[in-house]
């Protein structure tokens, strides 16, 4: 770290323990803390009950609106006075239950705030209970805020994992040794870089929750299904052990969580056009942890769709323009500023790459289902088309 102040990032979903974190933080650091806590509601709760901990100068508070949205320049303000009135070694920043660690993260590498923060790491309390009721099936939608988008709550939780270098196991208390064994395999899986710890009441020991463990060059390239996509499995990396965050037991068990669980990864790849409807209906049949990729679909020639499963959630996103699409001067341009895009001399750049991530894939029966979604030359597409059809547009196909 250089002589910036050092920054982390706390995300999770909501009621995961984030704020019970910050406490322990506050009564067992030996170091000076600043909090900025972001809350959805007019009356930021966090806030006030950190205030018995720490004095109102060490507090900021950002209400009523998501951190990486609307509130993007309140929060270059905050940190701005924070540093000008209150002297400190570290800060933590809570962020809301619906927002995104990375583009919170981006806010301290370029700008003003990168003048005088550095971030250390992103860390991500999850509620152990959630997360595998998530994996297993059940849905997330008693715990959507009011304000919250249409986006599902179980994909935002995944994502949060997959950008995060430590993810908190959080209520471990209320799950069996091998459920848990299994969410860190999952977690592994999603997230190969991560460190896992166990905990009760989110205790943890703060050196270990403030090691330095970002890297800005690898924000938004961490998640195991883009490593996947690039032909890259898992490396390094274990979990480590600490129930009820006061023992500081390190697993030297460096199988592989597909040699322990089963847990692995498949990649679909087709240069054909995808019958929307038969698509949704192979999506909201899915049975796998994860699934994420780019998507051709007939009647989009001009516009890519991303499709992203967590848990039950299924949603797609209009993405952009398919570089084939573009005018020639500008599809040349663009080939010749990104060599390593794929291309194929018929249809470009249109093509599906999907990442399936789960418990004992059956390559061959995903690899048959897709096939049954491609349609054949001279067939046109019928039936339901639930996906996008503009860019920015979002769908939720299974919540």
């Amino acid at each position: 770290m250089s002589d910036s102040i050092p920054v982390t990032v706390v995300s999770g979903n909501l009621g995961a323990g984030k704020t019970t974190l910050l406490n322990h933080l506050l009564e067992t650091a030996d170091r000076r803390l600043a909090v900025l806590v972001n809350d959805m509601g007019e009356v930021n709760v966090d806030a006030s009950l950190l205030e018995r901990r720490l004095p109102s100068e060490g507090i900021a508070e950002l209400s009523n609106g998501c951190i990486c949205c609307e509130l993007r320049d309140d929060l270059a303000t905050a940190v701005r006075g924070l540093a000008d009135g209150y002297e400190f070694d570290h800060l933590v920043v809570e962020s809301s239950g619906i927002s995104e660690p990375a583009p919170v993260a981006r806010l301290f590498t370029a700008g003003d705030a990168a003048a005088r923060f550095e971030v250390a790491s992103l860390v991500t309390v999850a509620d152990s209970a959630v997360l595998a009721e998530t994996l297993s099936g059940e849905t997330l939608e008693r715990e959507t805020p009011p304000d919250a988008t249409d986006r599902p709550l179980a994909d935002l939780l995944i994502e949060q994992i997959e950008v995060s270098n430590l993810v908190l196991l959080n209520k471990c208390d209320l799950l069996e040794d091998s459920e848990l064994e299994h969410l860190e395999a999952i977690v592994f899986g999603l997230q190969p870089d991560a460190a896992v710890v166990r905990t009760t009441y989110s205790e943890i020991d703060p050196d270990r929750l403030f090691a330095d463990r970002f890297d800005p060059d690898a924000l938004g390239e961490l998640a195991g299904w883009q490593r996947a996509l690039e032909g890259g499995g898992g490396h390094g990396g274990h979990a480590d052990h600490d129930p009820g965050g006061h023992a500081d037991h390190t697993s030297h068990d460096h199988r592989s969580p597909e040699t322990v669980y089963g847990v692995e990864s498949h990649v679909i790849r087709r240069r054909r056009p995808l019958d929307p409807a038969r698509f949704a209906d192979f999506l909201r049949d899915l049975e796998v942890v994860r699934a994420k990729g780019v998507c051709w679909l007939a009647g989009r020639d001009e516009l890519a769709i991303y499709a992203s499963l967590a848990g039950r959630s299924v949603s797609a996103v209009g993405e952009g323009p398919w570089i084939a699409s573009l005018p020639r001067s500008r599809r040349e341009l663009y080939r010749e500023n990104h060599p390593d895009l794929p291309w194929d001399d018929d249809y470009g750049d249109r093509r599906t790459e999907l990442v399936c991530l789960g418990t004992d894939l059956d390559a061959a029966a995903l690899e048959d289902a897709i096939d049954a979604c491609l349609l054949e030359d001279g067939e046109s597409a019928g039936g339901e088309d639930p996906f996008p059809t503009e860019q920015g547009e979002r769908a939720v196909l299974r919540a």
